[in-house]
């Protein structure tokens, strides 16, 4: 690995850092349970996605929207898929323990959004626990694609054999990308500037 590759990827690590001077777009607290844990009463490095996801799933819900599934006045339904996914590890999250979930930023492009989250810890800073802090566990930088399904499977273009006429139909991808729904955009173009305060 060249040294500007090294650099690149430190940028892109850093980038999943959240930004403490500016409040989050949604924050939710979630119990640690077993099933989250391993023998230890460490939860699962995967398990980190999992709640990295309710999370999301949490807001589009008080937004007013469907989870990740959207259907056109045609039929046509549109939903979302993660197409990459970078995470720093910062802290051990442990059994029975209550997390902050957090949506710290995120960005829309033409045909994917940008999630930028982070799980925290609250701690007491003196024994009243009449003041608090946090501590970060992990953050993340998670690409969603906006995909369509394809309800009808397409036909064969090329011609078919004699033995090949019992298929009629060819395996196609399920989906295709689809640009971020108006609907979506809205709520969440609605949200950032609530956190911004009108500039983004």
């Amino acid at each position: 690995m060249t040294m500007t590759d090294q650099k690149n990827k430190n940028a892109a690590l850093n980038n999943t850092a959240p930004n403490n001077n500016i409040e989050p777009l949604f924050a939710k607290d979630y119990n640690v349970y077993i099933n989250h844990t391993d023998a230890g009463g460490i939860v699962y490095h995967a398990n980190h996605l999992v709640f990295f996801e309710n999370c999301r799933r949490d807001w589009f819900t008080k937004l007013g929207l469907n989870g990740y599934f959207l259907q056109t006045d045609d039929g046509d339904v549109q939903h979302f898929v993660v197409s990459q996914a970078d995470l720093q590890y910062k802290r051990a999250i442990l059994l029975d323990e209550i997390i902050s979930v957090r949506i710290d930023k995120v960005e829309l492009k033409p045909a994917s959004m940008i999630f930028y989250q982070s799980i925290h810890r609250t701690l007491s800073d003196d024994d009243t626990a009449k003041t608090t802090s946090s501590q970060l566990l992990s953050s993340t930088k998670i690409v969603i694609a906006c995909v369509q399904n394809l309800v009808k499977p397409e036909p064969m273009a090329n011609e078919q054999t004699d033995n090949d006429k019992t298929n009629t139909t060819v395996n196609t991808t399920p989906m295709r990308p689809i640009r971020v729904p108006k609907q979506l955009r809205d709520s969440i173009g609605q949200a950032i500037s609530a956190q911004t305060g009108g500039y983004q």
